[in-house]
């Protein structure tokens, strides 16, 4: 066990505990806005489908139920503009960072092999190469201006976590083409892919980016922020065949099943696009007012635009910041959680309840 903790960084919220104590001492309580989790509730139509389920004592497949992989496919089509996608191209998988972290053992890769993640990035990506034994590689560019050499995975993130930005699709396509040059399977995490605000992200399967096929290319999606289902561990892949067959292989030996119950939830919830527009109502406010405030305040937002959170910065150290907000009993996430080029941002998330996100916009404002 020592050996595994000896790969790894610092688990990045346990340094933050001292300030939550002491935004939880506020008068009026904490408004955490330092993790994006939903608090809303699962939609009813989602909530009836894994109660019909409930009475599943036998093993579910891990490739899914026909139904589950007809949504998965029927969405990519309509939400992602993905073409001749069949049902060797889409795989359920048990919530994306869980798969984020096993993915590069998972392909095989080891010591020699490099791993390449955006900076600011989700800290997940750094630990899913650091298990492997692969060689991390944080890019700030492009990483059309990486070394290929043993470059053997390239995560993308877009709409990115935490800084909100979009890829467009003709810097997608360049990056997808180089990839393709240089044999780099790329992975785009697209968890927020239905959250964008001041712009409309571009999945890497559209054909604009991927010129109608999905060779060499992977894209994850959870259903955790777009219908409150962080609870349920529901996510999927979607793209290359030969790869996601590796993955299904491996993943049937190892016994990852998506839990049947959740696999009916999942269907429904993907054929069902009212909820979605209704939780993005409720986010969009939220953005609204706390944008504002923010503002106000004398905060800059950079990027911002999609996701749930706000990449916001005073100028000055994130942990100055943090503790300077903590006083007033609203907590948020240092930017150096997610790489060294976070160091002087806070990542705010709009994930609190309409009277938690009211609180902050008055002690903001005060």
């Amino acid at each position: 066990m020592s050996s595994v903790s000896a790969r790894l960084p610092v688990f990045p919220w346990d340094r933050l505990e001292p300030f939550k104590a002491m935004a939880a001492a506020h008068a009026d309580g904490i408004v955490d806005l330092s993790v994006g989790t939903p608090v809303d509730p699962v939609p009813e139509v989602i909530r009836r489908a894994l109660a019909a389920a409930s009475d599943s004592p036998g093993y579910p497949t891990v490739w899914g139920t026909g139904e589950l992989r007809d949504a998965l496919v029927g969405w990519c089509g309509r939400r992602t503009g993905a073409v001749g996608l069949g049902h060797g191209n889409v795989l359920p998988v048990i919530g994306s960072k869980e798969l984020v972290a096993a993915l590069p053992a998972q392909l095989g890769l080891g010591p020699g092999d490099r791993v390449a993640f955006p900076e600011p990035a989700y800290p997940t990506y750094e630990v899913g190469a650091r298990l492997a034994g692969a060689e991390p590689v944080p890019y700030r560019e492009s990483p059309t201006a990486l070394d290929p050499e043993g470059l053997r995975l390239l995560w993308l993130n877009s709409p990115s976590n935490p800084t909100g930005r979009v890829l467009g699709a003709a810097e997608l396509r360049e990056i997808v083409a180089w990839a393709r040059a240089h044999g780099v399977l790329v992975v785009s995490d697209e968890c927020y892919l239905e959250l964008g605000w001041e712009a409309e992200p571009v999945s890497v399967l559209h054909p604009e980016v991927c010129g109608g096929t999905t060779e060499g290319l992977v894209a994850v999606h959870s259903l955790s922020k777009r219908s409150n289902l962080a609870g349920y561990r529901a996510a999927f892949l979607a793209g290359d065949a030969a790869v996601l067959g590796g993955l299904l292989a491996l993943r049937k030996h190892a016994g990852m099943m998506v839990p049947a119950p959740v696999q009916a939830a999942m269907a429904v919830a993907l054929g069902d696009d009212t909820h979605v527009s209704e939780q993005r109502a409720r986010y969009a406010a939220r953005r609204a007012s706390l944008r504002d405030a923010l503002l106000g305040r004398g905060f800059r937002i950079a990027h911002s635009e999609a996701s749930l959170y706000l990449w916001a910065t005073r100028d000055e150290p994130c942990w100055d910041t943090v503790a300077d907000l903590a006083e007033e009993g609203i907590l948020v996430a240092p930017g150096d959680f997610y790489g060294p080029a976070g160091e002087r941002f806070v990542r705010v998330a709009f994930t609190a309840t309409d009277e938690r996100v009211a609180a902050a916009v008055r002690r903001l404002a005060g």
